[in-house]
């Protein structure tokens, strides 16, 4: 007996070695929860252990908006099957397959425990300490420090993102774009936008893992996204403001200056965003709510930064990665407030995916502008910007109608994502 012990635990190693399958260290160190390892590709995953000693993994940025799945609660789904709970957005995933209730999907991992030591089938390379990694910088353009002159469209978006009040944020904006469309401003000038925009004091801002999660199918579930949602659409107001004034000054590589018309586009979207949250707070408010009555957190403001000193980053990365993935999550949010017979909210909502998918085509039409005008393969182009700028992979489902109407067909995105995956299809 003894003998086809030792046979069998022979087999099972030559089956480790010959695979995929890695070592993450000995059962007994990964007493919490969930553990998180980096991947040298980027796509890292979170090691769970539960309560009945098994182990289970998956990535650790929520398919959603990348939420650190690590910093999440385990929870019974009332089934007996265990989900692991996105705390930016409250996403469930299960342990086993990777699924949410809400149609989104994550790349879950096979665990085994051998010797008393944990294996995780995966291709990359884990490590329980960031992998460092080396960016290249695209782009021969860099910030200039410049100053900004009364009266210019830049002025004002630098005001803008200097004020903190959303509801002012939201009027200047409209102002803005009236006197821009009318006349009243007609030059574009230059200035220096800052690293930042400026939030109210009262506004209670908490990193990204800390903030509560409610339950769902509940009033209190609903104000909570409506509220998410709204922070999300006065962070995207900025993002606006910014890339007109921050790329005020681009020129191509031939020495043109950016046509009007791009200005004309990041105007319009920065008074959709304006609509869109002043449309979120007033629904917010009639469900007895106020905005800034829950925590927010800044990490929407990341891709912002990481893209400061690149056009066409910028565009790839806010415009047809994030807003795209927007268009992606829509009909499951939608009908999360449908079930509950929220009508209000679901015209809301319909009112801002419409005008989102004009958003990513904005993105796409000056992407690939930019890339024509400069002899670039606008495809290749974005894949690289991507895997440069965004961590890990593109994952499904994805809006295939939604993106094609945006002019999104399923080249830009399909190779971005991981390759031999073995997500699991949502019924």
């Amino acid at each position: 007996m003894d003998h086809f012990e030792k046979d069998l635990v022979d087999a099972l190693k030559d089956v480790v070695e010959a695979g995929n399958w890695q070592c993450v260290g000995d059962k007994s160190k990964f007493k919490s929860p969930c553990t998180k390892f980096y991947s040298d590709d980027g796509e890292h995953i979170v090691l769970v252990h539960t309560k009945n000693d098994q182990f289970w993994a998956m990535d650790s940025s929520c398919p959603h908006e990348g939420g650190p799945l690590e910093q999440g609660d385990i929870e019974d789904l009332g089934n007996g099957k265990l989900a692991l709970i996105c705390p930016w957005h409250y996403f469930d995933f299960s342990l086993e397959t990777g699924s949410s209730s809400t149609g989104l999907q994550n790349q879950v991992y096979d665990v085994r425990v051998l010797d008393g030591k944990v294996y995780i089938n995966t291709q990359s390379t884990l490590s329980l300490c960031p992998i460092p990694a080396t960016k290249i910088t695209h782009q021969d353009s860099l910030p200039v420090e410049i100053t900004s002159s009364e009266n210019t469209l830049c002025m004002w978006a630098t005001k803008i993102l200097h004020t903190a009040d959303p509801q002012e944020k939201v009027s200047l904006t409209k102002i803005v774009q009236e006197n821009w469309d009318s006349g009243k401003i007609t030059e574009t000038g230059e200035a220096s936008p800052p690293a930042q925009p400026n939030r109210k004091d009262s506004l209670t801002v908490v990193e990204p893992g800390k903030i509560k999660r409610g339950k769902g199918g509940t009033l209190a579930s609903r104000i909570a996204l409506l509220h998410s949602l709204a922070n999300i659409e006065q962070w995207a107001i900025d993002l606006s403001w910014d890339v007109i004034a921050r790329f005020s000054t681009f020129r191509l590589s031939n020495g043109e200056p950016l046509p009007r018309q791009f200005f004309d586009d990041f105007v319009k979207v920065a008074g959709d965003e304006a609509k869109h949250y002043q449309l979120l707070e007033q629904r917010i408010m009639e469900l007895g709510s106020f905005f800034g009555a829950l925590p927010v957190h800044n990490g929407l403001w990341q891709s912002a930064t990481d893209t400061s000193h690149d056009l066409l980053a910028r565009l790839a990365i806010v415009h047809m990665v994030h807003e795209a993935r927007g268009l992606d999550v829509h009909p499951q949010t939608l009908s999360r407030f449908a079930a509950q017979g929220d009508t209000s909210s679901v015209k809301v909502l319909e009112v801002i995916y419409a005008d989102e998918i004009t958003h990513v085509a904005a993105g796409l039409r000056w992407f690939t502008y930019i890339c024509s005008k400069e002899g670039r393969d606008s495809l290749k182009t974005f894949h690289e910007l991507v895997k440069l700028h965004f961590k890990g992979f593109l994952k499904p489902p994805f809006n295939t109608e939604g993106r094609r109407t945006a002019g999104m067909t399923e080249e830009w995105y399909v190779p971005l994502v991981k390759p031999s995956s073995s997500l699991q299809k949502t019924s």
